[in-house]
């Protein structure tokens, strides 16, 4: 497959802090886990900075799916819940894959992958389309595959893989759909990549915490609280990781997720990272401010 080539310094420039308000759209497994529903929430109390267009609904397969196609459906239906809570129910919500790709250059249709296409293509460079995924890429590599030349008009922040010296990067989003990575991590798309281990594992936090500051904003705090007191049957020294609000975080306040450019990495068959100082580049999340990210979103919480 053959993508349209961008100058170096356009990427860069891309890649760059962006004032004012970004449009986006959201690729979600939002039955997963309980922290792509915080994820939502983030975005959509964030009207200051983002203009949230879509939801897409992405495929995921553990113990709470029973395939790809389920796992789809079931987030699907979680986020009509969560927009219906929240009285948004006028942002549209797409069906995405319901398989992985089968192979480097076959995209799997959907409605979230025309959507897609149909947004990038109405937008430009100079005022790209943030598209912000937190699950398996499998419905952004298909759109690339559909139609390449939206990279031209795309940023991508992905919450995907470990951090590049970990052992390996056998991570849920990534793993599930290793030729969807691949096809983000080689067609030159601008991407922000945020791994999970050791960035967005330090946004860390607890029943308490959540009890204190979420439970009361509302119908959609009183849904967050009861899903993270439902998520573990004890909360005694226990914390838990709300991984996906990493990547809302980082277009919220850069400045909160410490980022170099480095080359695009490479991804073997059995998951692991590999660098090659000749290929294109793209932004690295190295840390996030835990404590920050968290009072941004408890007070937003506080107006809903």
């Amino acid at each position: 497959m053959k993508f349209p080539p961008i100058p170096e310094e356009q990427r860069i420039q891309r890649l760059q802090p962006k004032s004012g308000k970004l449009r986006m759209v959201l690729d979600t497994d939002t039955f997963n886990e309980i922290d792509d529903q915080f994820a939502v929430v983030y975005a959509l109390q964030s009207p200051e900075r983002l203009q949230v267009e879509a939801f897409y609904a992405a495929p995921f397969f553990n113990d709470l799916s029973t395939g790809p196609k389920d796992g789809m459906e079931k987030s699907y239906y979680e986020l009509h819940k969560i927009v219906k809570l929240m009285n948004r129910t006028e942002i549209p919500i797409y069906k995405g894959s319901e398989s992985y790709l089968s192979g480097p250059e076959a995209p799997v249709e959907s409605e979230a992958a025309r959507n897609l296409v149909e947004r990038a293509m109405q937008s430009s460079p100079e005022d790209p389309l943030y598209v912000v995924a937190i699950a398996a890429i499998t419905n952004v590599a298909s759109a690339i595959l559909m139609e390449p030349r939206i990279i031209e008009n795309i940023v991508v922040v992905w919450l995907g893989g470990h951090g590049l010296h970990w052992m390996d990067t056998r991570e849920f989003n990534l793993e599930q759909d290793i030729h969807a990575a691949r096809v983000v991590l080689d067609s030159g798309v601008p991407l922000v990549l945020i791994p999970c281990h050791d960035a967005a594992s330090n946004l860390k936090t607890t029943l308490t915490e959540i009890e204190a500051y979420v439970k009361g904003s509302g119908a959609i705090g009183h849904y967050l609280y009861e899903t993270f007191r439902d998520c573990h049957p004890d909360h005694f020294a226990y914390s838990r990781v709300i991984w996906d609000i990493s990547t809302i975080a980082y277009l919220v306040d850069e400045r909160n997720t410490p980022s170099v450019l480095i080359s695009s990495p490479v991804l073997s068959d059995d998951a692991r990272w590999s660098i090659d100082h000749s290929r294109h580049l793209i932004r690295y999340v190295q840390h996030i401010k835990r404590d920050p990210v968290f009072r941004d979103l408890f007070l937003k919480l506080r107006t809903e």
